[in-house]
């Protein structure tokens, strides 16, 4: 009797086990466009594609500096990593990274962003 409890725990165990950490080909991928490129990486990136929790981006924001609006925005969390070739209006792939400490030299100027600020590593479409 013991040994048909047994079994079924072992298989479940060793499925949960097989697909931890492991993601779908497409799950967590966005798609952003750098918004405004400002001084010192104070960056403002618009989602362009996917479902995000939206807790995380701010739904709108207007740039006290250009009196400009914009829906779903955040700004840049990862100064460290983020490409430098990406400039200004480019759309690009991107997933959520908090993975990677980020510890770089950053300058303290101000530019206005959202209030939300997002971690992420640039990927291939």
């Amino acid at each position: 009797m013991k040994l048909f409890l047994l079994l079924p725990a072992i298989f479940l165990v060793t499925v949960s086990a097989d697909k931890c950490g492991k993601k779908e080909s497409n799950s967590g991928k966005y798609k952003a466009r750098l918004e405004t490129k400002a001084l010192c990486m104070n960056y403002t990136l618009r989602l362009l594609e996917g479902n995000i929790d939206t807790s995380l981006i701010t739904a709108n924001w207007t740039d006290e500096s250009t009196g400009k609006s914009y829906t779903n925005v955040f700004g840049l969390g990862s100064r460290c990593t983020f490409p430098s070739n990406i400039e200004q209006g480019d759309d690009f792939y991107f997933i959520i990274d908090t993975t990677q400490k980020q510890e770089c030299a950053v300058c303290m100027a101000y530019y206005p962003t959202p209030p939300r600020k997002l971690s992420i590593k640039v990927v291939e479409k």
